[in-house]
């Protein structure tokens, strides 16, 4: 005879835990989702033959402007600031006025200051009083162009010195001889 609580033969193995049985709908969420253990199976990806570049209908296939394609290849070689700066001095009758325009020119950027040669000192001093105003228009027009003051300078006044290697001294008298 058996002892109490031994397998017949052939019966297989004895299972420790009982079978649980998940609901279909969540097996099908975890499925879906790739979250079920069966559905990780590492299998090998397939390549795919055709060129993604050259597929029709697929993004960036659009023809696109000139303007585009040169905005995109400023912005990338990081030519926008100095663009924008030749922009502003292109525009300088536009931001200025045509009557400023015609007695000034813009002539240097340098660390964020935009200098300006006026015809006359006057004119220099008059455009220190509208300092504000030009330099609000500018910043508004053009952001890019990186004007954080504006200078004014007078005409250029004659030099007596020539050549590089100059050194100080007392300058011309009322007698050059």
């Amino acid at each position: 005879m058996s002892e109490p609580g031994a397998r017949p033969e052939g019966a297989g193995p004895v299972s420790q835990t009982p079978v649980e049985t998940v609901p279909e709908t969540v097996a099908t969420y975890l499925r879906l989702r790739g979250l079920e253990p069966s559905a990780r199976s590492f299998r090998k990806k397939r390549r795919r033959t055709d060129d993604d570049e050259n597929a029709p209908f697929t993004a960036g296939r659009d023809p696109r402007g000139v303007g585009a394609v040169l905005s995109d290849l400023t912005r990338e070689a990081g030519w926008d600031k100095q663009l924008a700066r030749e922009d502003v001095v292109h525009a300088w009758s536009d931001v200025a006025g045509e009557d400023t325009a015609r007695h000034t020119r813009p002539v240097a950027f340098s660390e964020g200051t935009l200098t300006v040669q006026a015809d006359s000192t006057a004119w220099a001093k008059q455009l220190q009083l509208m300092r504000a105003h030009i330099l609000s228009e500018i910043v508004l027009r053009f952001p890019d162009a990186g004007v954080d003051a504006i200078r004014f300078i007078g005409p250029d006044v004659p030099s007596w010195k020539w050549g590089p290697r100059t050194i100080p001294g007392r300058g011309p008298r009322d007698t050059y001889g």
